[in-house]
């Protein structure tokens, strides 16, 4: 299987998705320049940072990159694309995912392990969790308090595309636990078709015992599985 890891101007988590898929994994794993549009891959990785330095508002520049031309063509076609931090705010602005980020509600830049608890294992992305499983994954982001209008908060929920959730240790979903006020403590979302993620934690940081923890390793396994099974490539 073949990974690309898109690079924008301002990325600053996209050596660290390539090291993970590349050296932990052992996947073919290939960097993608923000001005390339010409790549075959089986998943597309929009990594976390700052792309554009932010300017506007997160993801909203990188949104009209050439790369993403590329990149909602493959997502239609029914490529895998996960979005991480501030991968998740360029798919929300592109339009791939439904809703928006806001600032988060304290209006501070929030840098710590969250819980994270995985109310749909029936994705690409999950399948190798157990349902309302709980895994512990950093956060660090200015910008992730996600909100959508209600009807579409309704759809989200009654068609299973929640993917992640905040709570506490026990798995309990509790204002609380909320680090940035996301509106239903909304952590991740899929897209009605299952086959673009995206998360706000980074999972490629705690992939890893060195690093602490390696919570994070089930979200790879899960699409390094998928793609396995399913073969082929985007």
């Amino acid at each position: 299987m073949k990974f690309g890891v898109v690079v924008f101007p301002g990325s600053n988590c996209d050596a660290d998705c390539y090291h993970v898929l590349k050296n932990v994994f052992g996947q073919e794993t290939v960097y993608i320049w923000h001005k390339d549009a010409d790549f075959k891959v089986d998943c597309i990785v929009l990594p976390g940072g700052f792309s554009y330095g932010d300017y506007l508002r997160a993801g909203a520049i990188a949104r009209f990159s050439p790369v993403m031309k590329k990149v909602i063509e493959f997502s239609k076609a029914g490529g895998l694309v996960i979005g991480i931090c501030n991968g998740f705010q360029i798919l929300l602005e592109a339009g791939l995912l439904p809703g928006a980020m806001l600032r988060n509600k304290n209006l501070n830049f929030r840098c710590q392990d969250v819980y994270l608890r995985v109310e749909n294992t029936n994705t690409p992305f999950t399948h190798k969790a157990s349902f309302k499983q709980v895994l512990k994954v950093p956060i660090a982001h200015g910008e992730g308090n996600y909100y959508c209008e209600p009807e579409t908060l309704k759809q989200l929920q009654e068609n299973g595309q929640i993917v992640f959730r905040y709570c506490d240790r026990e798995g309990e979903v509790t204002p609380k636990a909320n680090p940035n006020g996301a509106l239903d403590n909304i952590a991740g979302i899929i897209n009605e078709k299952g086959n673009v993620l995206g998360m706000m934690p980074h999972p490629e940081r705690c992939s890893e015992k060195l690093l602490g923890g390696e919570d994070g390793k089930i979200i790879w396994e899960s699409i390094i599985a998928y793609l396995e099974g399913r073969g082929g490539r985007g």
